[in-house]
């Protein structure tokens, strides 16, 4: 009867990720100088691949999709807790806190387009001669983010189907589905585990393509030069290495995890703020094309600059 007469909640209020002014201060900073470069990178990305007709390329389309994917999945988050560095409470609506897991858990649509990847790159050690016939590249695209939008909506809608009243204090620092299932007035075991389940298929599907993807491997040991093989190991190592800083997430997503708020948030901070930092560094670094056409860029300015 009394949590009948509890209304349903409207709001939500987050504790944040440090409640000492000094130490706001100093996140604020991090965070905003984080989330400017990661926008630079990523738009610089776009930019560049839309002005260089030389880039339409499958690594380049690959690339400026996984650009404006990292975009959206920081831009949902990283602005609000700027602003929630500055103020004494820290509120979202609750249709702003499903707007924002609706587009934060578009993070399915950027490891679809990481599995996208590991194929483009089993094509390019194996069959390097096929790369341009069978690779439908806007296909895969159209399905990367067809799946991480449905994928999305489904976790949402596990999410908000249980009812939520009363409590309405969040210790995070965002709406994050694991921290908002702590709030739920009923049993949310059976939904961590669907959820857990479909983040299963989300992240680690790409770690499992990679590693069952034994024909790289092996294409890579047949390789007679050595210059060979340090192609081939350069041209998977940094899809690799994406894949495993998403896969982190599943540190404390099982059901009933007993991982530390703190170390809920440490994880939390790193794939939302950090990784989407350095996506674009770790593939443009790899990338000649790119490369030459921002040195290209960079040389026209300061040509027209001396003139």
């Amino acid at each position: 009867m009394e949590e009948e007469n509890q209304t349903f909640v409207s709001e939500f209020i987050f504790l944040g990720l440090s409640q000492d002014l000094q130490t706001q201060i100093l996140l604020f900073i991090i965070f905003l100088i984080t989330y400017l470069l990661t926008v630079l990178e990523n738009l610089l990305i776009i930019i560049l691949i839309f002005m260089n007709s030389r880039l339409y390329t499958p690594m380049s389309f690959f690339l400026r999709n996984l650009s404006f994917a990292d975009l959206c999945f920081s831009t949902s988050v990283v602005p609000r807790v700027l602003v929630h560095f500055l103020v004494n409470r820290k509120t979202i609506s609750f249709w702003g806190c499903m707007t924002q897991i609706i587009v934060f858990l578009l993070v399915g649509t950027e490891c679809a387009l990481l599995v996208m990847k590991s194929y483009d790159q089993y094509v390019a050690v194996c069959k390097p001669l096929h790369c341009s016939t069978i690779m439908t590249y806007l296909q895969l695209a159209i399905t990367s983010w067809a799946s991480g939008a449905l994928l999305s909506l489904m976790h949402t809608t596990f999410t908000f189907q249980l009812p939520y009243r009363g409590q309405n204090i969040i210790n995070h620092y965002f709406c994050e589905p694991p921290a908002l299932l702590k709030l739920a007035s009923a049993n949310t075991y059976s939904t961590e585990v669907a959820i857990f389940a479909m983040g299963v298929v989300i992240v680690l599907a790409p770690v499992s393509l990679i590693l069952v993807s034994h024909h790289i491997i092996t294409a890579v040991i047949q390789m007679q030069s050595g210059e060979g093989k340090l192609k081939a190991f350069s041209t998977c190592s940094s899809h690799l290495i994406v894949v495993v800083f998403f896969s982190g997430i599943f540190t404390y997503m099982w059901p009933n995890s007993k991982t530390t708020k703190e170390w809920d948030k440490l994880i939390s901070m790193f794939y939302t703020v950090v990784t989407p930092m350095l996506n674009p560094i770790i593939y443009s670094l790899r990338n000649k094309d790119l490369k030459g056409a921002l040195r290209k860029l960079t040389g026209r300015k300061c040509f027209s600059q001396r003139q």
